[in-house]
């Protein structure tokens, strides 16, 4: 048994959604657990429903909702014929659904109405997806994902309760492999033991597949891109990249670390506690290799570049150039996490602290205005941090030809340069 995971760019389309119904095709024989994320941008979509409910614009929102409604229904005109009038009533019970807490005024929190109507995008592409599959007679069957993953109430960020899911995947989701070949449920989401639809956080559809490949277990678990596999960078921001064919799991921990856009660490653990091979390939082209991340240590890898822009570096030092002791690093440390914002490089001299953060604007202000209290406080912007593992003098030099070097670290295997 292994598990298939596809993200919102491999079913943004008519085409996209047949072409992943054939990848999936080709690898039932394996029984397969497929996740789908949401069709492109419609999670984004559905943020503005959220925010138009939220500011009291019901009527806002219920407009945003239809254009999302006839999206879905008019793709699924193309995909189904023979059941369509069944498929049709599904769709509306997901919209329905959301229309109920549409017409309602708001009353608890915004993280609460974000995930019960978010929640719909997976609901309604994973259901086309299987609906296709059914229409060109593959085994499947559907899974509401939020009958099996149970959560705490932690809304945008839900922790998961593996014991009950489990036990529910055992007894509800192993027993379908016996009349069919493929299940297909939706990444990202989870209910409470109320029943109240909650999301996993950031890259929660791969975090989704994971649980499902520890708990099943599966032999493993593919993940779907539009990329040919795990590259050395970002082949939108350099020219000469190179595929990485294998990766250890604590590499790609390290990648995701310094903001490589690959796979979240929360991913990885489940997988490497049960040592569950993952592997990156493209739905454009399967038959590339791609990239495999297991246990095994990987040598010989090429520089891995990974670069952040919009960064600021804030300079805090010592108000009467005293020592930088514990006690007021402890204070700033507590900001930090006040403001649920961290730093991605720092460094400390004898009278101040140096730090590079991410440019939240509403928080850097609130950060430099709550830490001038304890030091003198400097703020500057626009600036590039530029990270390479497994660095040599050649690559370096070449990325930081023309740059103002403001910062930099070094450690055996890394490098990061904050640069102007």
């Amino acid at each position: 048994m292994k598990v298939y995971k596809f993200g919102g760019a491999s079913i943004n389309s008519i085409d996209r959604i047949k072409n992943t119904a054939g990848i999936i095709a080709a690898g039932k024989q394996d029984k397969l657990l497929v996740v789908i994320s949401a069709m492109g941008k419609t999670t984004n979509a559905l943020e503005k429903v959220v925010e138009a409910f939220w500011n009291n614009r019901q009527d806002d929102a219920l407009a945003l909702f239809e254009q999302i409604k006839e999206s879905h229904l008019n793709s699924l005109k193309y995909l189904v014929t023979i059941n369509w009038r069944a498929a049709e009533k599904k769709l509306k019970e997901f919209f329905t659904e959301i229309e109920w807490l549409l017409h309602d005024k708001p009353v608890r929190e915004f993280d609460y109405y974000y995930d019960q109507v978010v929640c719909c995008g997976e609901l309604l592409s994973s259901s086309l997806v299987c609906m296709y599959l059914q229409e060109q007679h593959t085994r499947a069957t559907w899974v509401d994902v939020r009958d099996i993953i149970r959560t705490d109430d932690n809304f945008r960020d839900a922790a998961i309760d593996w014991s009950y899911t489990g036990d529910k995947i055992k007894n509800t989701v192993l027993p379908l492999f016996d009349t069919y070949d493929v299940v297909v449920t939706q990444g990202f989401i989870g209910s409470t033991d109320e029943n109240e639809s909650t999301t996993l956080g950031r890259e929660g559809s791969d975090y989704s597949a994971a649980i499902f490949a520890n708990l099943l277990p599966a032999e493993s678990v593919t993940i779907w891109k539009d990329v040919d596999a795990v590259m050395n960078a970002d082949p939108r921001a350099y020219k000469d990249v190179t595929v990485i064919p294998t990766l250890s799991f604590t590499e790609v921990i390290e990648m995701a670390y310094y903001g490589a856009q690959v796979i979240h660490p929360k991913t990885i653990k489940p997988l490497q506690n049960k040592h569950i091979p993952l592997y990156v390939k493209s739905f454009l082209d399967p038959s590339l290799p791609g990239t495999t991340i297991s246990g095994s240590h990987t040598k010989n890898l090429p520089p891995i570049i990974v670069q952040k822009k919009n960064q600021v570096l804030i300079r805090f030092r010592s108000k009467d150039f005293s020592f930088v002791e514990e006690k007021p690093v402890q204070q700033l440390h507590e900001l930090f996490n006040k403001l649920k914002i961290k730093p991605n490089l720092s460094q400390h001299t004898a009278i101040s602290l140096l730090c590079c953060f991410d440019d939240h604007a509403e928080k850097i202000g609130k950060l430099a205005a709550g830490a001038s209290e304890i030091f003198d406080v400097e703020v500057e912007k626009d600036l590039l941090l530029l990270t390479i593992r497994h660095y040599n003098e050649k690559t370096i030099t070449e990325l930081t030809a023309g740059k103002h070097i403001v910062l930099e670290q070094k450690t055996e295997e890394t490098i990061q340069v904050l640069m102007r």
